[in-house]
């Protein structure tokens, strides 16, 4: 009856009792609330206050009573607080009895022996409420936003992965699964993913935005197209679950509903699974919005449920046990849902007969047509995203036909192809041609410069160019010259760190002696042209002392 009554009704009950509750005393007054409390449904506390604000009493009637903690308090409390780096009332008033006495032998605090006491027996509550002022205006004038569905979330018990305890079809987990690309802002579609736990029947919808709502008809939907009646339900902490819409329906529907642990994704292992082996794999990671890419997306899914769960064998856990630091896993021989369906003995015969009819009628390369066909009406559905709509306006119209889509698997199968709906690939880099430097003209000139001098800079060689050419080099050029003069060191560098032994070494005829001459050739190779000029190298010099010398080369 309390949930039919609307708000103005409530009222026009308040007021006509309102005299009868002033005038009347203590007993009465419980009878009062009971009976207001039994019609509206209010809480009894609420219904005191309304009565209480209705109540006309003069101010100088009320009885008031002198604050217990003034200013003086509250800013010994403020210099406690921030000579505690600000930590809460709970952990401050365990820090008063040992900041009180430090802060007042330096000076910095100086209080009467009533205030002291005050101070030293004030409670942690007493301390945050006196607080909250201080604590907004370090905030930056800003509150902490405390959780709106906090209270529903409270009463949802937690299941965990070790929980489950090999239920019986019909329990599922579920979760929600964001396309929003490469951005959160806006609102863009999700798809709600149920996975029953048992025999790993997923059904995925699309919903429109996320929403309380949507969600509840989504599992209207998908009551009627899983083939055993949904018994319980696993959500995440996800507000779009926890909340006073969802929640209720479950119970109504005679739902268990259960929630995961806040940050662990573990809990629900079974759906988060599907979540990138059947949603991502399927629709990818782009960025999806509207109700034309929803209906695609349901036709995705339409096809896609069949040939998951009767043509697409999964893996399932057998046990798991750990041997000191190794956890080792042992899993049942993959099977497709429906062949666990059919194996699992607390499901009905009248069931399992309605799926081998069904499984009776299907093509799984019609479904595969329609899923491919589905995919690339998506896949130019995406928001523009590194030339993506580019791409997906040269791919060739989709093969509907299942025929024909048969023979292109059989005949027609490109190695590598990548699916419109997927990330693209990256190309390799491709090199840019050289193009003319303004210090071409000049090469020969600083390689006689170099050769003559090997340890001039490039801050001389810029000097040497400016005198030359002032209208063309100055302080700007600095770098281009550096780059060139790494360049040319680096080619002298190659040179003068001769090839590996192996390769380059000649085949001498045993007995000959070291200076002889091995196939006409020099057994000491000449030095490069850029060595010849280095002072103090000569080309007699081991590959030891040219390695060595390297380093002062390069400078």
């Amino acid at each position: 009856m309390a949930g039919r009554i609307s708000m103005g009704a409530r009222r026009e009950i308040t007021a006509a009792v309102v005299d009868r509750y002033r005038s009347a005393g203590r007993a009465d007054k419980g009878r009062i609330l009971d009976e207001l409390c039994a019609v509206t449904g209010w809480h009894r506390k609420h219904a005191v206050r309304t009565l209480g604000a209705m109540v006309l009493i003069s101010p100088e009637a009320r009885r008031r009573r002198r604050p217990t903690y003034g200013p003086t308090i509250k800013d010994a409390l403020v210099a406690l607080w921030e000579a505690s780096d600000r930590i809460c009332g709970k952990r401050l008033t365990v820090m008063v009895p040992t900041l009180l006495p430090s802060l007042e032998k330096h000076g910095r605090l100086k209080l009467n022996e009533a205030d002291r006491a005050l101070v030293l027996g004030i409670s942690a509550a007493t301390i945050d409420r006196l607080l909250v002022e201080t604590k907004i205006a370090a905030a930056g004038g800003k509150r902490r936003r405390v959780g709106f569905y906090s209270a529903i979330r409270r009463e949802v018990p937690i299941r965990t992965f070790n929980d489950w305890h090999d239920p019986p079809p019909g329990f599922c987990e579920v979760d929600m699964v964001a396309h929003g690309g490469t951005s959160v802002a806006g609102s863009f579609i999700q798809t709600l993913t149920m996975v029953d736990v048992a025999t790993g029947w997923t059904e995925c919808m699309p919903l429109v935005t996320r929403e309380g709502g949507l969600v509840v008809q989504a599992m209207e939907r998908a009551q009627n197209l899983f083939p055993w009646l949904i018994r319980g339900a696993d959500f995440d902490n996800d507000s779009a679950f926890m909340n006073d819409v969802v929640v209720p329906w479950c119970r109504a529907q005679k739902i268990e509903v259960t929630r995961s642990r806040a940050y662990k994704k573990n809990d629900q292992a079974f759906v988060e699974q599907k979540n990138g082996a059947v949603v991502r794999r399927l629709v990818g990671y782009g960025r999806f919005d509207g109700i034309g890419t929803t209906r695609v997306l349901e036709r995705l899914y339409a096809a896609s449920r069949l040939h998951t769960n009767f043509f697409q064998p999964s893996f399932k856990l057998k046990e798991k046990r750990r041997e000191g630091a190794k956890v080792i896993k042992r899993y049942y021989v993959p099977a497709t849902p429906y062949a666990r369906a059919l194996a699992h003995p607390k499901l009905s015969k009248g069931v399992k007969r309605r799926l081998r009819e069904l499984y009776r009628t299907l093509d799984p390369v019609a479904l595969l047509a329609e899923i491919r066909a589905a995919q690339a009406e998506l896949g130019t559905r995406v928001s523009a995203r590194a030339g993506k709509l580019a791409a997906a306006a040269k791919c060739p119209a989709p093969i509907t036909n299942a025929a024909a889509f048969a023979k292109r698997l059989g005949n027609d199968v490109h190695l590598g192809e990548q699916r419109i709906i997927h990330r693209r690939m990256r190309r390799p880099y491709k090199k840019r041609m050289r193009m003319p430097s303004m210090l071409d003209p000049h090469l020969a000139n600083i390689e006689g410069w170099l050769a003559a001098e090997p340890r001039l800079t490039a801050l001389a060689i810029l000097g040497r160019l400016a005198e030359r050419c002032p209208e063309q080099f100055g302080p700007p050029q600095h770098t281009v010259v550096q780059r060139l003069l790494r360049s040319i060191r680096r080619k002298a560098a190659e040179m003068i760190i001769p090839p590996p032994a192996e390769d380059v070494a000649p085949v001498c005829k045993p007995g000959a002696g070291g200076d002889a001459p091995c196939d006409g050739h020099s057994a000491t190779p000449p030095a490069p042209p850029i060595l010849q000029a280095l002072p103090r190298l000569h080309a007699d010099h081991t590959t030891t002392r040219y390695q060595s010398s390297e380093s002062n080369i390069l400078r």
